[in-house]
């Protein structure tokens, strides 16, 4: 048998507080790992899912991984060529931390390597995007981009996916709280009004610009000052039990800022070093047991790879 290719794609935090479906950044762990081999039967197929709970489909069409990567290969020209996949999925469903993202970029990553890597990973992201389309309904980079290319990631535009690396600076670690209740997307995504008002924007584009900028020069207090959400996180912080005990956890322990990830319900917390991190975390997750919530912690730097080979 064609042993193939074997694809980590990490956990993504997106939104990052201020920059909703227009920035995120990638994580160490938790992520998913997608096999790809060659076989003698004609086409794709997804041959084993792990890690689902028999949540997902084997139905390419209907597999966010499969749909991304049976577009590559027709993109290639190569959607006859018989190719059999595997999902291994390592991290909770509808948790805010880019699960459906994460296989879809390590799935067009693995179809890439078994077909000789015609394309760079940057060429590989429009397929993926539209692989995560299929988990959410809605075309946006913010886990995508991170998950596969690594870093933070500004996208101008997502319609012609216009992103953008941020810079990285040495020793900003996360902690993220994942608290065991389950949100999806498309239902976080319901309760948001079309309506944000002038005042609102004028600071959230502040803001936005803010983090932009601090990250450029390396100015935390800028940074902390900026990692602020006057739009979303007001809407979604009712489907989080506790979420502004949580929050005021975190910043009581220096973090420098704290806000929902993603969808939700995980909480991330951005932080000066590791130690910070360790505090804010524990007491986060401290938090959410002390209500009857049981929750992981993950904790990271901002992960510059992406989608690796392993």
């Amino acid at each position: 048998m064609d042993p193939g290719f074997k694809v980590f794609a990490p956990a993504s935090v997106a939104n990052v507080a201020c920059g909703y479906d227009i920035l995120g950044f990638a994580l160490d762990k938790p992520g998913d790992e997608i096999i790809a081999r060659t076989s003698n039967t004609p086409g794709l197929r997804i041959t084993k899912i792990t890690g689902s709970q028999k949540k997902l489909p084997y139905e390419v069409e209907k597999n966010t991984a499969g749909f991304a990567a049976l577009k590559l290969l027709e993109h290639l020209g190569e959607e006859k060529r018989g190719v059999e996949m595997e999902i291994h999925k390592k991290m909770p469903f509808g948790s805010g931390l880019g699960s459906s993202a994460a296989s879809a970029a390590g799935a067009v990553m693995a179809i890439n390597e078994l077909m000789g890597r015609p394309l760079t990973k940057r060429e590989l992201l429009p397929f993926a995007v539209l692989g995560e389309q299929v988990a959410d309904g809605s075309y946006h980079a913010d886990n995508v981009a991170p998950s596969l290319l690594g870093g933070m990631i500004f996208i101008r535009d997502n319609a012609s996916l216009d992103v953008h690396r941020l810079p990285f600076i040495r020793g900003l670690r996360v902690a993220v709280v994942y608290p065991h209740i389950e949100i999806l997307t498309r239902d976080s995504r319901n309760i948001l009004s079309d309506q944000v008002t002038l005042n609102n924007t004028i600071q959230q584009t502040g803001n936005l610009g803010g983090l932009i900028v601090g990250l450029y020069n390396g100015n935390f207090d800028l940074i902390s000052r900026s990692l602020n959400d006057v739009i979303i996180e007001p809407q979604r912080a009712q489907l989080i039990p506790h979420f502004y005990q949580v929050k005021e956890a975190a910043l009581k322990e220096g973090a420098m800022g704290c806000s929902i990830s993603g969808a939700g319900p995980s909480i991330f917390a951005l932080c000066h070093n590791s130690l910070e991190a360790e505090n804010a975390g524990q007491a986060m997750q401290k938090t959410f047991i002390d209500n009857g919530i049981e929750c992981d912690l993950f904790l990271s730097s901002i992960n510059q790879e992406g989608a690796f080979l392993c």
